[in-house]
């Protein structure tokens, strides 16, 4: 069986070992492939794994062997799967890998603003604290998360592993969810209109999928709902937010501050409005990484080839 993975790098860039796959088939890795040599590089693929290399019906039409697409990754919008469908190929995606990884990054990006530790590190490091005339000193004021409100856009997987921690950290947890599941939430989570959290939170943290329904979501409109001391964190995707909206109001002072990683593009191209913007502090897309979570995500992504290959597919997102 004919393994490739067409972008392997952000996967295992060298500190993980492939036996998981490689154990399966004969496998082939790629580093990374631009658009045009993802149909040379997947030439005579029976199986085929991808986290962003975009698997179109264009492509589907050029590559008659394939009959399993592989996933790395929760999200799907990269292939095709209406293409994939109507040609019988499964297609399947892994969820839940890393969870708690996303949600420990979506703390340190909030951690960022109310301990302001980089800055004070710093200071340390330059030599200011020991010509300081007092035993102490800081440069923003330090914030406490006890009490304070932690707003949740969606509440799936993730969104309940960061509830977890803002309980621990003594915060009230609302949530909004346009469609609350029948099965109860924490019952330290309550769920609110998308206006009352907005107003309500001091903390806001995306975490809902992307569609035609929450793509923009965070706009000039909302932003000014929100209060003037509040944060807002996204470790979700790039286009929930409207930048250049963002950008205004941290430039305004309409909120406090933005802890960010992802955008509507990556990398950044140039010109990006929250490249500069105050307040802001943006990371890689990195969220996701922990060796741990990496680890697990290459397991699982194991385990649905070897689902299929039993007869028994699971985790197909086009209901093959």
């Amino acid at each position: 069986m004919n393994i490739v993975l067409l972008d392997g790098y952000t996967l295992n860039p060298g500190d993980l070992d492939w036996s998981p796959l490689s154990s399966l088939g004969n496998f082939k890795v790629y580093d990374r492939v631009k658009a045009h040599e993802i149909v040379d590089a997947a030439s005579g693929a029976e199986i085929l794994l991808t986290n962003k290399a975009q698997i179109s019906r264009e492509v589907l039409d050029q590559l008659p062997d394939v009959r399993y697409i592989g996933i790395t990754a929760t999200g799907y919008n990269i292939v095709d799967i209406e293409a994939a469908r109507e040609r019988g190929i499964p297609v399947t995606n892994v969820s839940d890998y890393g969870s708690q990884a996303v949600a420990q990054h979506t703390f340190a990006l909030l951690l960022h603003f109310t301990n302001d530790v980089a800055r004070l590190g710093q200071s340390v490091a330059e030599k200011k604290w020991q010509h300081n005339p007092d035993f102490c000193y800081w440069f923003n004021p330090l914030t406490e998360l006890a009490g304070k409100t932690l707003g949740l856009i969606g509440f799936g997987n993730i969104a309940k592993e960061v509830a977890k921690i803002g309980h621990a950290f003594g915060m009230r947890v609302i949530t909004h969810r346009r469609n609350p599941k029948s099965e109860p939430a924490y019952a330290f989570v309550e769920n609110v209109s998308q206006e009352k959290l907005f107003r309500e939170s001091d903390v806001i943290s995306l975490h809902c999928p992307l569609t035609d329904d929450t793509r923009g979501l965070i706009n000039a409109e909302r932003l000014g709902w929100m209060k003037p001391t509040s944060f807002l964190i996204n470790t979700g995707r790039g286009p929930l937010i409207v930048e250049q909206d963002l950008a205004d109001a941290l430039h305004a002072g309409t909120i406090a501050g933005a802890g960010l990683d992802v955008l509507s593009v990556e990398p950044p191209v140039g010109g990006n409005p929250l490249a500069d913007a105050p307040n802001c502090v943006i990371t890689p897309h990195v969220a996701w990484v922990a060796t741990e979570a990496r680890r697990r995500l290459m397991q699982l992504a194991a385990d649905n080839i070897a689902a299929f290959l039993e007869g028994t597919p699971k985790n197909v997102v086009n209901g093959i």
